[in-house]
Formats: C-alpha cells, structure tokens, sequence
C-alpha cells in the first residue's frame, strides 16, 4: 500500500513539474510555426469578405495611423460569426506578442503581422520625453526628420528595434511633432542590393519589405530612392 501511495504522489509530481516546465507560451496552440497561423487567418478574412459583400473583418483605427497599421484584424467578428474558433496563440488578443494586420485592403487583402514590443519601445520613449518637456532633438536626417538625443532622455544606450527582415538593430527618428518612428533604412538598402524589383523617385518603397515576409514596416514613415537607387526618407 505505501509503494502504491509512493507510486501517486511521484507521478503527480512529475506532472506538475512538466506543467512548470512547459508556461503558457510553450503550449502547443503557441508553437505551431507563425506562417500556418497567418494562413489559417488569411483564410477566414477570404471567406469573411466573400459571405460580407467585400466587407472585411477589421477594427476601425485613427486615420493618421500609418498603412502599415491602419486594419488590424477583428478576431471578434471572425469567431461570432465561426470562421475561427479561437484567435492565434501568438496574436496580441490571445496573449501573443503579434498584432495581425492587413495590408492592400481595397486591392488584395492580405494578412500579415507585426511585433507589438515595438509599441511598447515607442509608448517607454514617449514617457522619458513627455517626463522631460519636450523632444530632445538631434540631428536632421531629411526633412522633419531627427535623430534622437537619447542621453538627454537619460538612456546610457540608445534603444533599438531587432529587424524582422536582417536581424539588423535598427535605430528610431522622431518628426517635429514629437512622433516617434523606425528607421529602417539599413533593411530598406539591403532588399534594393538584391535588386527584386524596380522603382522610381517618389515611390513608396517599403512594399518591397513586406513581399517575401510575414511582417509589415510597422511604425515606419515613407522612403522613396535618390539618384543612386538608395533609400532615403520620401518628404513632401
């Protein structure tokens, strides 16, 4: 009877110890690969459209909001109406860290997704500056565009955003009304290098990023190319 009482209590313990080992961010709904995710989503907001006279199931955002975050996905309206059971694991509505969006939405709807620990970056600076009084400006890049001036802001180093593209550590600007953006330039250089597409001064050319990636440029501001086929930020 002992070993039998002995038997219980280390199995229940090996139980409880595997849960410990494997959190909420490890269930299996949250390691199922990204891309499956996005599929399985970009086919609800198909059927969603089709059954909706063209209608798509997105949340409505302020108009200023950049392209790149204009329509996220309304996972509400797309699991009351049962085209999903659940949203993704990994989707900020499900305690995920990936907001999912769409891009194209009057010509090709598509879902893609991006990290909202860039908000976060972002929503942090905004405190120090807020804190502070006003934008620490640096230098100009192009126009009403800077660098920040982060030890004014009492940072001992500059934050940064890890690309989803390059793995590149990329830096932020700041306009002068105080908003806050990514600079993705270094990413922006790299995909214009493998020369995939063509483009022209003027031209808004962050859709080369989101081509062959899940992700979109989110928080990011227009870039165009110069006269040497580099990007550079596009002003008016």
């Amino acid at each position: 009877m002992k070993n039998i009482v002995l038997s219980i209590i280390l199995i229940t313990s090996i139980s409880l110890l595997s849960g410990c080992l494997y959190p909420q961010d490890k269930l299996s709904k949250n390691q199922v690969p990204f891309d499956d995710q996005i599929q399985t989503v970009q086919t609800a907001v198909e059927k969603f459209k089709k059954d909706n006279d063209g209608i798509l199931p997105i949340k409505t955002e302020e108009k200023s909001a950049s392209i790149y975050e204009k329509y996220p996905v309304d996972f509400n309206k797309l699991i009351q109406s049962r085209y999903m059971s659940e949203s993704p694991g990994n989707s900020y509505e499900n305690g995920g860290i990936f907001q999912y969006v769409i891009i194209d939405a009057e010509k090709n709807p598509t879902v893609k997704i991006f990290d909202l620990r860039i908000a976060e970056k972002i929503r942090e600076i905004k405190i120090r500056i807020t804190a502070q009084g006003y934008p620490p400006f640096g230098k100009q890049v192009a126009y009403n565009v800077y660098t920040i001036n982060f030890k004014k802001l009492g940072y001992k180093d500059e934050p940064y955003v890890v690309s989803p593209y390059t793995n590149n550590n990329l830096p932020f600007v700041i306009n002068g009304s105080g908003d806050i953006f990514v600079d993705y330039r270094m990413d922006l250089y790299q995909a214009l290098k493998k020369g995939h597409a063509t483009y022209k001064q003027g031209d808004d050319i962050r859709s080369i990023l989101t081509k062959d990636s899940s992700f979109v440029p989110a928080y990011s501001l227009p870039y165009t190319i110069n006269k040497k086929n580099e990007p550079v930020f596009l002003t008016k």
